[in-house]
């Protein structure tokens, strides 16, 4: 019957009551791909932080893929695999419904409800809206209402993360008697952005502390210490690098995943952000790119969004409740402090503690699940940095990708050579715990073999 009622959805010419001839509609990956552009313009706009980005990709992307899962065998729902999910609710059988179009409704919604901006959400759904009308006003209502109920359905669910309770929760007290704890950094000074990140509730993994990783080399400015020479290695290299100039490769690398949504820019007496991607959103972009590169359908193409955006909201969980456990201090201020204080990193230093590195934890679970997926040698051309002045670069795999953003830390002189070796560690450990615990498809996951 479920399959009768999808077909005679999709192809058949039916006549409406008032006569008007009524078209099959289609929706295609390339109407998922814009409608994530058109959050993710909004949510820079807007500026979110990283970990508050990657909860507004999983949300609206789950809610996609149940609809998607309901209605095709390749898929299995995530009910039993995802903390606290419970089944969406079934269609009505006598209400025909485009199962794509209430997939992508239901994202569209929730999109609009976890952003500031809902106006510009809004007007790229009307104008969607008014087109599945126009064509087929009986099968658009039925999607509508559908997606809307499963958009209620999940946003239930994810008022229950403690993301609201960790709005009213304490700013972060910075420990002034201890130098090895972070400190605000220039040039905006700004208080440690969500402190409380790890009571968020996960999506996959057991518990933010299940990944802690090996803790960081111990404070110690002398000359002997492990902690001394990451430091000054993080300096001989920014001063190595700086002195090329614009033939360095290493700066071109560091400048192509800088992903800091709060880079500040002082003109005078005037302070204002430039407005960038942040890590995760980095990762969804390339995840686009696996997805048009394999001309994936609708389904994989949800599927490998959703899959893709629950690791890296994961890796965001485990990676803050690291950082504020060890609250280590940045290169920035050690240096200016014991060995140059004029010196700069390439990069702005983001306002967080340094340890791990959260480029490299993220970046270490997005490549895990995007090479289940698309395959270990998966080369490809990301493009995702254009629309901010910056070339294409290419990789021969997600892994090589990862690597490169890793290291990319210790290029713009933000973080230390431990935090980015382990951090990419600790992101890949998260990975594959991901991709193993997961069963969304018949084509299981090629890291688990």
């Amino acid at each position: 019957m479920k399959q009768y009622l999808r077909l005679f959805a999709l192809f058949t010419m039916v006549i409406s009551c008032n006569g008007k001839r009524e078209e099959p509609i289609i929706i295609t990956s390339q109407d998922l791909h814009r409608s994530i552009h058109k959050v993710t313009e909004v949510m820079i706009h807007d500026i979110f932080s990283p970990p508050v980005a990657s909860r507004i990709f999983a949300y609206p992307n789950i809610a996609a893929y149940e609809i998607v899962a309901l209605n095709n065998s390749d898929y299995k729902s995530l009910v039993g695999q995802v903390t606290d999910l419970t089944p969406i609710p079934v269609p009505v059988e006598d209400k025909p419904i485009n199962y794509q179009m209430a997939a992508l409704i239901a994202h569209m919604e929730l999109s609009k409800r976890l952003i500031f901006s809902e106006d510009k959400i809004e007007v790229h759904r009307d104008s969607l809206y008014a087109n599945w009308q126009e064509k087929n006003l009986t099968i658009f209502k039925n999607s509508e209402e559908y997606g809307l109920a499963v958009a209620k359905h999940i946003g239930d669910w994810l008022d229950k993360d403690n993301y609201k309770q960790t709005r009213t929760m304490p700013k972060f007290t910075i420990n002034t008697d201890d130098d090895s704890r972070w400190q605000p950094t220039p040039p905006a000074y700004m208080d440690g952005i969500e402190p409380h990140w790890s009571k968020i509730r996960p999506f996959v993994i057991d518990s933010a502390n299940q990944f802690v990783p090996a803790p960081p080399p111990a404070f110690s400015m002398d000359k002997g210490s492990d902690f001394y020479r990451e430091v000054k290695e993080v300096y001989d290299i920014s001063k190595e690098i700086t002195a090329k100039g614009d033939s360095s490769e290493e700066i071109a690398i560091a400048k192509f995943w800088d992903c800091n949504p709060y880079v500040s820019v002082t003109r005078g007496h005037l302070m204002f952000a430039t407005k960038k991607i942040t890590p995760g959103a980095h990762w969804i972009g390339i995840t686009k790119i696996a997805c048009e590169k394999t001309n994936s359908d609708f389904d994989k193409t949800v599927f490998a969004y959703t899959k893709t955006s629950m690791a890296i909201a994961d890796a965001f969980i485990s990676c803050w409740d690291e950082k504020y456990r060890s609250n280590l201090i940045r290169p920035e201020t050690v240096i200016n402090q014991y060995i140059d204080e004029n010196w700069a990193p390439v990069l702005q230093t983001p306002p967080f503690p340094e340890y791990t590195s959260g480029h490299s934890v993220v970046s270490g679970a997005a490549a895990t699940a995007l090479t289940s997926i698309f395959g270990d040698n998966f080369a490809f051309d990301d493009d995702t940095e254009i629309p901010y002045g910056l070339p294409i670069r290419s990789f021969t795999s997600f892994n090589q990708a990862a690597d490169e953003a890793a290291i990319s830390r210790m290029y713009g002189g933000i973080h230390y050579r431990a935090a980015v070796e382990v951090g990419v560690g600790q992101g890949r450990s998260l990975g594959k715990f991901i991709v193993v615990k997961l069963e969304m498809n018949g084509n299981q996951e090629l890291v688990s073999k």
